[in-house]
């Protein structure tokens, strides 16, 4: 239940126009209920304090203390010190979840269980009202209809699921049927939404994952091996339609501006800053820059808490990735593998690893199956 309410806590509260309008007010009193919610919970099954080593969760409370160093001086607004305190209760939350990280697969199946509940109140938005589903303003792509969700948004979800699922498939710990259950109706999803970033980095993911496994799983040598065939037959049999899905309509300057995200971080990049702000950033925001969205975690970070905050999501990554490494093959570290890819893949044209996010939840399951060591208080 903590888990679930941490996953309704990073949903946020944009998005296209519901069937039932609701505020912005009431949506971001549930999600911040939520995350007290969970909070409370955490702490009541672990009155004790037992935590559980964590280098992640090490270098993310040091990037909590950057960005309140950060935003003590207003420059972005109260909203900065609420999103410090929104971000101090998310880490605690985590801390004293990480009780039971003890590389065992049950947060991966929290994890799928929670998105796809959420992906369920896409999907019966869509049957609903298609034209909420799918409004002009998005360009007819699939947001949420149930409750304000971007395109993004919910392809994140779905690539996300559908690689754990499929991971669990390779590995025996789910049937088939569970898992196309599972898989199908998340990646019709995720093709509705014309999510580039989120495609590819379920594809460039699984690969890496499938390569983990493979000179301990012959299944998994097999599974790549077809995975590649399918890859390679498509891209003959199918380049014009894979080349319009993946160009959704735009003319070559958006595309290659990247819908307009390569302006912004121009102008973000060429903005003049003194040396505080170039160390430490303004504070955290919105993750956004003359009222554009930012769209690049690193960035985002670099906007908000500047080097240094940039110096630790680089070093929390790496720290995922060597441990990842130096883990003997598993599927446990394959799953770790995939989320860890995932989240790098989806930093350039997503933002989310500098504050309360999905990608950092993304994270923590892969640093929950990676976790070694007994817990202490």
């Amino acid at each position: 239940m903590a888990w679930c309410l941490l996953i309704l806590n990073t949903l946020g509260s944009t998005g296209a126009q519901t069937v039932i309008p609701i505020p912005r007010s009431v949506i971001q009193l549930v999600t911040m209920g939520a995350l007290v919610t969970a909070f409370v919970l955490a702490l009541v099954v672990n009155l004790g304090l037992r935590i559980r080593p964590s280098a992640y969760l090490t270098l993310l409370t040091l990037l909590l203390v950057v960005s309140i160093l950060a935003s003590l001086d207003l420059q972005s607004g109260l909203g900065a010190l609420f999103r410090c305190f929104r971000l101090s209760v998310f880490i605690a939350t985590l801390w004293l979840l990480t009780r039971w990280w003890d590389g065992r697969m049950q947060f991966v199946r929290y994890h799928i269980k929670g998105y796809g509940i959420v992906l369920l109140s896409v999907a019966i938005g869509l049957v609903v009202s298609p034209g909420n589903a799918m409004p002009e303003i998005y360009g007819g792509r699939l947001s949420g209809a149930i409750w304000p969700l971007t395109p993004p948004q919910i392809a994140q979800y779905a690539a996300v699921i559908s690689g754990l699922a499929l991971l669990l498939w390779l590995g025996k710990r789910a049937d088939r049927r569970s898992v196309l259950f599972i898989v199908i109706p998340a990646v019709a999803l995720l093709m509705l939404t014309h999510t580039r970033t989120a495609t590819l980095g379920l594809i460039i993911g699984l690969l890496v994952a499938l390569l983990s496994l493979g000179l301990t799983s012959a299944r998994a040598r097999k599974v790549f091996a077809w995975f590649a065939l399918v890859a390679g037959f498509s891209a003959v049999a199918l380049g014009s339609l894979l080349q319009a899905w993946f160009l959704r309509g735009q003319s070559e300057d958006n595309f290659s501006t990247l819908t307009g995200r390569a302006k912004v971080w121009d102008a973000l990049l060429s903005a003049p800053r003194s040396v505080g702000e170039n160390l430490f950033g303004v504070g955290l925001g919105d993750k956004s820059y003359d009222g554009l969205p930012i769209d690049n975690s690193w960035l985002a970070v670099f906007h908000e808490q500047g080097l240094v905050g940039c110096a630790l999501v680089a070093a929390f990554l790496l720290v995922l990735v060597a441990i990842a490494v130096l883990r003997p093959p598993s599927l446990e570290r394959a799953c770790a593998i995939f989320l860890i890819v995932y989240c790098i893949s989806a930093s350039y044209t997503e933002a989310g690893l500098g504050d309360a996010s999905p990608y950092l939840l993304h994270l923590a399951v892969a640093g929950s199956l990676l976790a070694r060591g007994e817990t202490t208080r």
